[in-house]
């Protein structure tokens, strides 16, 4: 019966790892450092964005069936993660900084001159592109870190590896023996460390491009929103009487 041990076996690879040398071992604890921290952002991110797109169509929901901005107003507050509903909330304080505006939409002629201009409508436009701007930041928030994983950990990996080959070169000089035996055990050492490397800019690299594509999903339902937020604003709250600005400038 054989005892001797399978080199195949996970504890092999184990054995050689608290064998390694300090400067494999802290090649090895700096990829598993990037590997959990990014598997941290990673599951994380799933959360808040999972959250977010349940919330975005809780509130676009709300949002088209709803005729008080009041309502919609209270209901926006309410959400934690929705990106859009503080797109939304942004839109609604600069209607309000602009001009005083009724809760109702749509609510009648005599109270719609009191409504935005369209200069007014310009500030508002670029506070809804500065604040959907802000939310996809938001989103982004510590994926630079994936990145940065998924293009730095393969070359830390391929330090340990050329360190470890150059650690068993000198212990082939020292012995002065060239076996297959007396080599496979340090060059198998080092080739851990490449491994290690690529286990964890992998997922990195995927998730990375993945959660980006996502942000971009967020960013075009924002950006539609906004239109449509716009749209609503110069459908019912649109002042009909010329700037007063531009009044002051004709002759």
């Amino acid at each position: 019966m054989e005892n001797a041990a399978n080199p195949a076996d996970p504890l092999s690879i184990l054995e050689l790892v608290t064998k390694s040398t300090p400067v494999a071992k802290g090649v090895l604890l700096l990829l598993l450092i990037f590997s959990v921290v990014s598997w941290a952002i990673i599951i994380t991110k799933f959360f808040v964005y999972r959250r977010a797109r349940k919330e975005d169509k809780m509130f676009l929901k709300i949002f088209f069936k709803s005729d008080s901005l009041t309502n919609i107003y209270n209901f926006a507050r309410e959400l934690k993660f929705s990106p859009i509903a503080r797109v939304f909330l942004t839109g609604y304080h600069e209607l309000y900084v602009f001009k005083e505006i009724s809760d109702k939409r749509g609510s009648g002629a005599a109270e719609k001159q009191m409504m935005v201009s369209p200069k007014d409508l310009k500030g508002i436009e670029l506070a809804l592109t500065k604040s959907t701007n802000h939310e996809v930041e938001k989103l982004g928030h510590r994926l630079d870190f994936l990145a940065t994983t998924g293009s730095t950990t393969p070359f830390i990996g391929l330090f340990g590896t050329v360190w470890g080959i150059m650690h068993s070169f000198r212990m082939i000089g020292v012995k002065g023996s060239a076996s297959i035996g007396g080599v496979a055990p340090g060059i198998a050492e080092a080739l851990i460390a490449t491994a290690a490397g690529l286990v964890a800019a992998i997922p990195a690299v995927v998730f990375f491009n993945y959660l980006n594509s996502r942000i971009h999903g967020f960013n075009h339902r924002m950006e539609d929103f906004s239109s449509d937020f716009i749209y609503m604003i110069e459908k019912d709250f649109m002042s009909s009487a010329p700037d007063p600005v531009r009044m002051e400038e004709m002759p």
